[in-house]
């Protein structure tokens, strides 16, 4: 599933179509995309994983799902969900879920919770995660409610890099570690970006889709879990669990 940075450099790649006007649209989504022919794009923005290209009254938002791709100025085998034309280009959307948004996106969106934007509040994602304080904490950070454009692995990856078991509650953790699990959560978005614009991210996996600790050698284990049953790799001498708070 893409994650967040991509996200971003979606937006990027497409800036170019920021107020130009839709020549045509087309695709094989049940939405109405003729909507959009001969509306001026006013902004394209992300909010965590969702491209939201905006226009007066209304928005299209886009979300990548699992399998979801893009390109621009260039086209796949594949029939897009979406084709949009205008006088500079074209862009194309695979297999992803679209849904028009009405009015203003800050009526819908809550940018403070978007791990890379300029509004991001870790304070509000710490109230927002001690009021479930029982959540596995490789539930909660998957939770876009709190970390929009968090994916799997920025989850696996920030848990080994401040060393959480996975499987650990959020009640469990001691506030300075919870502090850590919220500060990396961005900042390993940003770095997963930089290394997505260099072609590097794989280089950069400690312990995703890998097999030995790089810490202690030791095999790492790979299991679903949490109530996302998301993939999970983790080292069991590395990311001790904690126990959970007394009930």
């Amino acid at each position: 599933m893409p994650e967040g940075p991509s996200l971003i450099l979606m937006r990027e790649a497409a800036a170019k179509f920021r107020g130009k006007t839709v020549r045509s649209a087309s695709g094989n989504s049940k939405q109405d995309l003729a909507r959009m022919e001969g509306r001026r794009v006013i902004a394209l923005r992300t909010w965590g994983k969702h491209f939201l290209i905006e226009f007066r009254g209304f928005s299209m938002r886009v979300h990548m799902l699992m399998f979801g791709s893009w390109l621009v100025d260039e086209e796949k085998p594949a029939s897009p969900r979406m084709s949009l034309t205008f006088d500079n280009g074209v862009l194309n959307v695979y297999a992803s879920s679209l849904k028009y948004i009405e009015g203003p996106l800050e009526d819908s969106y809550d940018w403070r919770g978007d791990v890379m934007s300029d509004a991001w509040n870790p304070a509000l994602a710490r109230g927002k995660l001690k009021a479930q304080p029982h959540t596995l904490v490789c539930d909660a950070l998957l939770d876009q409610d709190i970390f929009a454009g968090v994916g799997n692995i920025i989850k696996n990856e920030v848990l080994f890099r401040i060393g959480v078991h996975p499987a650990s509650e959020v009640a469990a953790l001691p506030p300075r570690k919870l502090g850590q699990m919220i500060s990396q959560a961005r900042q390993y978005s940003f770095e997963f970006l930089e290394w997505k614009r260099q072609y590097v991210l794989r280089r950069h996996w400690q312990v995703h889709n890998k097999s030995i600790c790089p810490l202690c050698g030791r095999k790492l284990v790979r299991r679903y879990l949490g109530i996302r049953n998301r993939r999970t790799f983790w080292c069991e001498h590395c990311q001790p669990p904690y126990p959970p708070p007394s009930r």
